[in-house]
């Protein structure tokens, strides 16, 4: 039977591929933005910064600040990446959230699991790359390769999920092939390319990617569903015949495009004392913009909550680039 053997949670954002003296590239982004999430409200940025101003955010956002909190996210990444490379695990489930990548307006599934036989993570775009926002272009370098690469899916095990999800009355999205379009194969999300690329370095150990819609209204799956759908994705894994070791991976979070240090707090306290009734309890609008990809680790930790392995909150690291609390919070944690 396959075992859960590891599991480990990695934020993803762009500030982890960014220097700090360039975190301000997207700082002129959230003084431009109308209405940023905060506690279930939304504001624009000199509310932002009315509404925050005691809290003294300045401070946290010096140079000298931002080299010691980067030099930490680089630390745990790179403890991460020694620690999967020794554990040796044969698939790597990891669960993160599609944003406009692989689905559109058209159709956005709650649920998605992916059974094809491959994934590819695809070169980067250079005409892209002309395109976009100011301080976008690095974080894409960190996504991806300079050629495509091509990885393994172990199609029996994502099968296995899919049918454990109907018992257990998932209604869930399932794809076996990449989208496409003018310019051909549509590589695999962020989400799942900054583990490849990061923690992996590229090697290629098959992985089955879950992907939750975390972001766009109006069918995000509520805390709770997230747990559940976890635990039924653990009891899959550990119902498959397959003789393999599986790690879980939690890909994104926690509270960003405006840090709320409270609600992180909150949420991890929780995660890591398995408290059911605190991560069920947060209301659907608490998880909004990036900060919605903390459902990611809802959803691994349930599936980790299958499992006797507990929860090792590495470090979390507020890394703010304006005084009006903009940025983005990173966590890192390990079970074992």
């Amino acid at each position: 039977m396959a075992e859960i053997v590891y599991g480990f949670g990695s934020s993803h954002g762009p500030l982890l591929s960014t220097a700090p003296e360039k975190w301000d590239l997207r700082a002129q982004a959230d003084r431009e933005n109308p209405a940023h999430p905060f506690r279930g409200e939304f504001y624009n940025y000199e509310e932002l910064l009315e509404l925050r101003k005691d809290e003294n955010l300045g401070a946290q956002n010096q140079l000298s600040v931002r080299e010691g909190r980067h030099a930490r996210n680089q630390k745990h990444m790179d403890a991460l990446a020694e620690k999967v490379a020794e554990v040796d695990p044969d698939i790597i489930v990891v669960v993160g959230d599609d944003q406009h990548e692989w689905f559109q307006d058209d159709i956005q599934p709650s649920f998605t699991v992916f059974h094809g036989d491959e994934v590819i993570n695809t070169a980067l775009d250079q005409e892209k790359l002309k395109t976009m926002q100011p301080g976008l272009a690095i974080s894409m370098r960190a996504n991806h390769p300079d050629v495509d690469h091509t990885y393994p899916v172990p199609s029996a095990l994502s099968r296995a999920i899919i049918e454990q999800a109907i018992e257990d009355e998932f209604d869930i999205a399932t794809s076996s092939e990449h989208p496409t379009n003018e310019k051909g194969i549509i590589g695999v999300g962020h989400a799942v390319g900054f583990i490849y690329r990061r923690i992996l370095h590229d090697k290629p150990v098959p992985v089955v990617p879950i992907l939750l819609n975390t972001f766009f209204p109006p069918n995000q799956p509520t805390p709770r569903r997230c747990y559940k759908f976890g635990q039924s994705i653990g009891r899959a894994i550990q119902g498959w015949n397959g003789d393999k070791k599986v790690a879980i991976c939690a890909s994104g979070g926690i509270s960003h495009f405006v840090i709320d240090e409270d609600f992180d707090n909150r949420m991890l306290k929780a995660l890591l004392e398995r408290d059911e009734d605190t991560i069920f309890n947060e209301p659907n609008a608490m998880f909004r913009s990036g900060t919605s990809e903390t459902k990611n680790w809802i959803t691994a930790a349930g599936i980790l909550s299958q499992t006797s392995l507990q929860m090792d909150l590495l470090d979390y690291v507020p890394c703010y680039r304006t005084e009006a609390g903009t940025g983005n919070a990173m966590a890192f944690a390990t079970w074992t």
